[in-house]
């Protein structure tokens, strides 16, 4: 029996080569994915231990003062205790913070959220080796590391612009060094500034944010560090050694590569997920294609578990085959993806490609375990036919019992699925994900086994249009018609991926349509003043935009917490003068006179605190002093502007340092590009200040979006790939099972270019069923994710886009077209003679 599994693998392998190919694609798509993720992770990691190469312990303020609020000050005395401790042989205070350096265009160079600033250690800084120039001296000079220098066109006495936390500076660059920083490895900026100006700039004077300690060539870290731990109040400060440091680095390295792994690799999945159901397509038609065989085989001796065993070799050589040419494939991907982020700007640190003993494994379990269990089903339920009624050629037809268990069953899982669909529409955003992820699955499974039956209604319908092609035509439907599990199996591998196509897309303009809404309903104000990175605005910033021409009104969005009840709640301050002349928040009751301990609250937190018009509360600030608040108005929040409101002047006493997310602003004559680079101007043309109007919003919201969106599509890219597959296998079989059908149509007068058009028609028949199908699940499911969202965003509505629906369904159209290539051209090429001879 294995010899004869073997000599059938042979005997049928450009039949199999379809199969090969899905598998592989999935497989290629796992290995792919492992293999990058690996050695990005694996390149960071050795990146940032590079970086603790000069430290063996660092001395950081204890972890329970920070959270007191009583942090100790890492002074100059701390730096000379550290550097007398026995063992330790250099120490070197470290300053670091936010550091916008703006390129020639003006614009942060190293990114929103990765530009950061330092100092530079006397003379020579281990840390840092320099290229060229020489060390800063000043406010007026700063080093930039190489990579920026290289991205911006920098060079060594050019001038450069700054922004930290205060007025923007102008410096010259006085030199470039290197790093092994993985910020910088990323994509992201390094200035370093002589400590003290570093300190004045990013700490306080005379203090540091940690000190590093390197030990003497015979002490070890630990051995260091348990002398620190003497030598330092432990209750103020404490210790890690370089080790330790490498390995919280790498641990956190590894968290946000697994967080992409994952996304990639469940991608991955649909794919296999898909390729199943062209193995067992394929492998359906095969034994159905030697059911006299395997009779033959059961009248000779052969068990049932013979002939099942046969069909899972065949599997297994398949599987094999596919899963070592896709782990080939998926090592090409993985460092084809790697070069792709170079490309697309996010830079990585060089390092070899990592192929791991368990991306091996993965990469062959997955190959022939999706291929053997795709296998399984059809070899069973061929060695279940009686061997007399095979070999007299009755083929077993499924039966009406058979089909009502079908039925029944596809019936109750879509019923099942669209009714947890429909309750998880009814629950919150975080409660109601995995609710609709499992109603999701339930009903594509659903409708995939109940789609041979859907299959016959969508095929009729289709008549009248296949009507117009004459015999061509109405074979095709007839062919389609004929087998309607083979039908809808191939057609169901691209309905899936359409669903989560069309679905990710209404889903996506639903949200950016309810974005931009929202900002115009939310707000009346014509700019947003905020910081590029999300760090927090200075007060200066509000008081030089409220002196510029053509402002009307101003009002910070200050963030603030306080405890009612005992529960800490976030607070939020406004200018209550101008709150009505800068947002345009719809009022549920009362009004939003926010003035004195008078305070407006959104309807979800009113409604959760039971609060009305005059309710009042009491709130411990975190000054530990008590104030009692009155509910002035509450109003209809949404995702921009939500909470408790108080004013400003109210909270002031009890921040020592406001945290002013962003300052709204209102002008005169409205936005306008020259009111737009007045602002600029006004705050000091700062490369880290970022100012909006409502249509910069709801393009930063689109671009983000656009992105996703795009890397979603070529993810699913693959599945649909699979589909193409499944179509041409089932196409090209078809016409082998149909030979002794095709040349005696042949025979009695249909011509080469009827045949052809009879294949087409029959593919894009299918590919449009699988189309319809996928589109009208993905509207369905895109608008339940929408639902679930619509609980945060009150300006969220469904919009169809209809051009893109068109799209897809031609889309559709063009994978029947395209698939139907190489079979059309096989059927039409058939020998008359020898097709009608054929067994």
């Amino acid at each position: 029996m294995f010899r004869t599994a073997l000599r059938n693998v042979r005997a049928h392998k450009a039949r199999l080569l379809m199969t090969v190919l899905a598998v592989m694609l999935g497989v290629a798509f796992v290995s792919g994915t492992m293999v990058f993720t690996n050695s990005v992770s694996d390149a960071f990691q050795k990146s940032s231990a590079k970086g603790f190469d000069h430290v063996d312990v660092v001395v950081q303020p204890s972890f329970q003062s920070r959270e007191a609020d009583r942090r100790p000050q890492v002074t100059r005395a701390v730096l000379h205790e550290s550097a007398r401790v026995p063992g330790a042989e250099r120490v070197i205070g470290v300053v670091s913070g936010y550091t916008g350096l703006a390129g020639k265009d003006g614009k942060p160079a190293g990114g929103d959220f990765e530009s950061r600033g330092g100092n530079y250690w006397g003379a020579k800084d281990p840390r840092y080796p320099l290229v060229s120039g020489h060390a800063p001296k000043g406010r007026g000079e700063v080093l930039i590391d190489s990579k920026t220098a290289e991205r911006t066109g920098y060079k060594v006495g050019d001038t450069v612009r700054l922004s930290v936390d205060g007025p923007v500076l102008t410096s010259t660059i006085s030199g470039i060094f290197s790093t092994d920083d993985g910020n910088v490895a990323a994509g992201g900026s390094l200035a370093l500034f002589d400590t003290a100006t570093a300190q004045k700039l990013l700490a306080k004077p005379g203090t540091y944010d940690q000190i590093d300690v390197t030990a003497k060539p015979a002490v070890s870290q630990a051995a260091l560090k348990a002398e620190l731990d003497k030598a330092l109040p432990k209750d103020r400060f404490e210790t890690t050694t370089g080790k330790e440091l490498a390995h919280q680095e790498a641990a956190r390295i590894a968290q946000t590569t697994d967080g992409l792994k994952n996304a990639l690799l469940g991608f991955a999945a649909i794919a296999l997920f898909v390729g199943t159901f062209i193995i067992a397509n394929t492998f359906t038609m095969l034994v159905a294609q030697r059911t006299k065989e395997l009779a033959l085989l059961r009248a000779v001796g052969a068990s049932r578990r013979q002939v099942t065993r046969s069909v899972l070799v065949e599997a297994f050589v398949v599987g094999a085959a596919a899963a070592v040419t896709g782990l080939l494939a998926g090592i090409g991907i993985g460092a084809g993806l790697r070069s792709l982020m170079g490309a697309f700007g996010a830079a990585v640190p060089d390092g070899p490609l990592v192929v791991t003993s368990g991306t091996v494994v993965a990469a062959l379990a997955v190959g022939i375990l999706v291929t053997m269990l795709a296998a399984w089903l059809p070899g069973r339920r061929a060695a279940k036919i009686p061997p007399v009624a095979a070999m007299s050629g009755i083929h077993a037809q499924a039966s009406t019992k058979s089909l009502v268990l079908r039925n029944t069953l596809g019936a109750l899982l879509s019923a099942v699925g669209v009714a947890v669909v429909l309750a998880a529409t009814t629950m919150d955003d975080d409660s109601g994900q995995a609710p609709m992820g499992l109603g999701a699955v339930l009903l594509l499974l659903g409708v995939f086994i109940l789609t041979p039956l859907l299959a016959r209604p969508l095929i009729a319908a289709a008549a009248p249009v296949l009507r117009r092609f004459g015999v061509a035509g109405k074979l095709a439907r007839e062919n389609a018609a004929r087998n309607p599990r083979r039908t809808a199996a191939t057609a169901a591998a691209l309905m899936i991926g359409l669903a989560l196509i069309t679905g990710m897309t209404v889903m996506a303009n639903s949200l950016q349509q309810g974005i931009d809404k929202m900002a115009a309903s939310a707000i009346r104000a014509d700019y947003t003043v905020s910081m590029a990175n999300g760090t927090l605005l200075s007060p200066q910033v509000e008081k030089k935009l409220g002196r510029t021409d053509g402002v009307t009104a101003t009002s910070p969005m200050v963030s603030a917490f306080a405890q009612i009840r005992g529960v800490n709640e976030p607070l939020t301050g406004v200018n209550g003068a101008t709150l009505g002349d800068v947002t345009n928040l719809k009022v549920e009751d009362g009004s939003l006179k926010v003035v004195g301990t008078r305070v407006v609250v959104d309807q979800w937190t009113a409604k959760s605190r039971g609060w009305k018009v005059d309710s009042s509360f009491t709130v411990t600030y975190d000054d530990g002093k008590k104030q009692k608040l009155t509910v002035a108005g509450t109003y209809e929040g949404n995702m921009m502007i939500h909470g408790i409101m108080v004013d400003t002047a109210t909270l002031a006493p009890h921040e020592r340092d406001p945290a002013i997310m962003k300052v709204m602003v209102k002008t005169a004559d409205g936005a306008s590009d020259a009111m737009k680079d007045r602002l600029v101007k006004a705050l000091g043309t700062n490369p880290a200040i970022k100012i909006q109007d409502k249509q910069d919003i709801s393009n930063e919201s689109a671009q983000t979006f656009t992105l996703l969106l795009n890397m979603v599509y070529g993810l699913l890219a693959m599945a649909v790939i699979v589909a193409v597959l499944g179509v041409i296998n089932t196409l090209a079989m078809s016409v082998f099972e149909r030979s002794q059908e095709i040349g005696m149509l042949r025979a009695i007068g249909l011509d080469r270019q009827g045949t052809k058009r009879m294949v087409r028609l029959e593919s894009l028949l299918i590919s449009l069923l699988g189309g319809v199908l996928g589109i009208g699940l993905g509207v369905f499911l895109g608008w339940a994710a929408g639902e679930l969202l619509s609980e945060k965003m009150a300006t969220y509505e469904l919009v169809l886009p209809w051009s893109r629906l068109l799209v897809f369904l031609l889309l559709a159209a063009m994978v029947g077209v395209l698939a139907a290539l190489w079979p059309a051209r096989r059927a039409a090429r058939l020998n008359v003679l020898q097709a009608i001879k054929a067994e």
